[in-house]
């Protein structure tokens, strides 16, 4: 297949031919094309913890990441899904407080924040309601599949939303099973057409896994994965995946796309369990990730 070889001479040719030096060290100060803020599940509510899952903490573990990225010179942060969970008698009001307490500490982060639906944002209110309480900069607010260029001479980032049952009616007050994510048909069409516009390299964002072909299991991915890796794949263009969902974290490769999936926040107790990442883009398209607390630390390299 010609896509990778096709995206890797579009990065050398803006890139002037640069050479990455080895001894480049991870995250530099250096303003270099593309840095942001990762966090997923923080699945924040007012309940008890179950299952190793410490969902009054996710508040304490959030404000802590974005102290870090405060200072750390980001052009944004992202939350890749799951970012409230619900009470054990599905409340909607209550449901609504967890997450207007959440967006607030996230939108402590000084810059732009940006939102990736998961399962979880839907349990018991609709998709509305929940795009209603939360905020994105720009044309992206109000929308559950958008894309957006942080920095004029950097990668496009596009966010996906797999939150569609198996007949492509959307999530929408608990009228779902978690383990059933699609992606509907006018989303493809919009994907397809959102990576045939320019030429800059793309870095796609998904709460639920595309990475199927992986051995991951299928129950954490979007049940028609295999269509949208195609027209990824097609495109020549995607450095990355960067997906939430799966607790544990995940990462794959498969012609020249890096599949990273983030450990949940939510995870263990707080202080000493926490994760959250910061993504750096060089100029060749090589993604360096900064992992705290329980996220390791990675290099994507071309």
């Amino acid at each position: 297949m010609n896509s990778p070889m096709k995206r890797r001479e579009f990065l050398q040719q803006v890139s002037g031919g640069a050479v990455l030096l080895s001894s480049l060290p991870l995250l530099s100060m250096k303003r270099l094309p593309l840095r942001f803020g990762i966090v997923t599940d923080l699945h924040y509510a007012q309940k008890d913890v179950a299952i190793n899952r410490y969902y009054r903490q996710s508040i304490e573990k959030l404000h802590d990441a974005v102290e870090v990225f405060n200072r750390s010179h980001l052009d944004f942060v992202i939350e890749l899904g799951d970012l409230k969970d619900t009470n054990s008698s599905h409340d909607s009001t209550a449901t609504l407080r967890f997450l207007d307490e959440v967006e607030a500490a996230l939108q402590r982060f000084k810059g732009k924040v940006f939102h990736v639906l998961g399962n979880h944002d839907m349990d018991c209110i609709s998709k509305a309601d929940f795009l209603s309480h939360t905020t994105n900069p720009g044309k992206a607010n109000g929308q559950s599949y958008y894309s957006f260029r942080p920095k004029r001479k950097g990668p496009k980032c596009i966010i996906l939303d797999g939150n569609f049952n198996e007949d492509f009616t959307p999530y929408d007050k608990g009228n779902f099973h978690w383990t059933k994510a699609f992606i509907p048909p006018e989303e493809l069409d919009w994907l397809s057409k959102e990576l045939k516009e320019g030429d800059e390299p793309v870095i796609v964002f998904c709460h639920q896994l595309l990475d199927s072909f992986s051995g991951v299991n299928s129950s954490v991915c979007i049940g028609n994965a295999a269509q949208v890796v195609d027209i990824l794949e097609e495109s020549g263009r995607v450095l990355a995946v960067f997906q939430g969902h799966h607790h544990t974290g995940h990462y794959s490769r498969r012609n020249g796309i890096h599949y990273w999936t983030m450990k949940g926040l939510i995870e263990g107790e707080y202080p000493a369990h926490n994760s959250y990442a910061i993504a750096e883009v060089d100029k060749l398209g090589q993604i360096l990730i900064q992992g705290y607390c329980d996220c390791k630390s990675m290099t994507l390299d071309l």
